[in-house]
C-alpha cells in the first residue's frame, strides 16, 4: 500500500474505476442494477445550451445533481420544463423520489414551489452561506 494521493485533477480513469467500484458496492448491498444518467437539455436556434440538468435514476430515486439556465433565459419557464421533464421521466423509470441539493444563493424557493420538501440545511458549505436538501414525492 502507498500513501495517501492527494490531486486536484483525478484523470477521467481514475475518477470513472472509483465510481465503477462504488457502484458494484451498491449494486451487491441493494440488488438493485438499474442506476441511468438522467438528462435532460435546451438548445437555442443555433444548438447553443441554454438550459440543462443533469442527474441519475437507481434503485426508485432520482438525483438532479446540476440544473442550469442561461442568466439571460431565466424566468421564461425553462427550469420548470426541465424539472417537469426529469420527473416525468423518472416516474416512467419507476421512481417514487427525487432528490435535489441547493446552494442558498441559487433556487431554493424554485424547488420549495414545485413541491420539493426540505428535509436538511447545513450552515457554511460555502464560508458563509448554506446548503438546503430537498426531496419530492413522486407517487402522489
Amino acid at each position: 500500500m502507498t500513501g495517501v494521493e492527494i490531486t486536484d485533477r483525478s484523470s477521467p480513469s481514475d475518477a470513472a474505476e472509483l465510481r465503477d467500484r462504488l457502484h458494484e458496492h451498491n449494486f451487491d448491498a441493494t440488488g438493485y442494477r438499474d442506476g441511468r444518467s438522467l438528462s435532460c437539455f435546451l438548445r437555442d436556434v443555433d444548438g447553443q445550451l441554454i438550459a440543462g440538468l443533469d442527474g441519475f435514476t437507481w434503485g426508485g430515486y432520482a438525483k438532479i445533481e446540476y440544473l442550469w439556465v442561461a442568466s439571460s433565459q431565466r424566468g421564461e419557464g425553462l427550469g420548470r420544463r426541465l424539472l417537469s421533464a426529469a420527473e416525468d421521466e423518472a416516474r416512467a423509470r419507476g421512481c417514487v423520489v427525487a432528490r435535489v441539493d441547493s446552494h442558498a444563493f441559487q433556487a431554493p424557493d424554485f424547488y420549495r414551489k414545485y413541491g420539493y420538501e426540505e428535509v436538511g440545511f447545513v450552515d457554511d458549505a460555502p464560508i458563509g452561506d448554506g446548503e438546503y436538501f430537498f426531496a419530492k414525492r413522486l407517487d402522489r
